[in-house]
This record gives structure tokens, sequence and C-alpha cells, in this order.
């Protein structure tokens, strides 16, 4: 996933799911080697486009994230929220 910029624009940034709750939702990523325990999802949503997308809003104790999922490789990228 990208972190946003002034123009908008996201640079998508590689994550491991570690684990997820109900085998849907993210509960623990990697991220530059460092462990994120999510402790809510506020929002979840789909991009439907030739490589559909699952995507989920989380709040860790770092901040908020926006993690998405390809569904089709099953990988996974980072934003900031």
């Amino acid at each position: 996933m990208k972190l946003w910029t002034r123009s908008r624009t996201r640079r998508e940034e590689s994550v491991e799911m570690q684990e997820k709750r109900f085998g849907y939702f993210p509960k623990t990523f990697r991220w530059h080697g460092k462990r994120y325990d999510v402790q809510a999802v506020e929002r979840c949503w789909t991009i439907a486009r030739r490589t559909p997308r699952l995507c989920f809003r989380v709040r860790c104790r770092e901040g908020a994230f926006d993690l998405l999922q390809d569904v089709r490789a099953n990988t996974w990228t980072l934003a900031r929220a």
C-alpha cells in the first residue's frame, strides 16, 4: 500500500499478515520487521476492478492504517490512513 502524499497518490508497501480474526479480519501483521496488533477494524470495503481487493481501515496503538488484500494473489499492502 502507499502512503498518502499531498497529491493524494498512494505508494503501496508490502506487509506480512500474521493472523486474521474469524479467518477474515486482520488481527496482527508485520511491517518493516515490527509486529502490529490490530485493536479495531474501523471500516471495510471492496474494490472490484481487474484485480479485486478487500480493504480494511484498522486502528493499532501506533495509529491508523489501511490494509489491502489482493484477493487473487493473497498478498497484503499497507498505507497510513
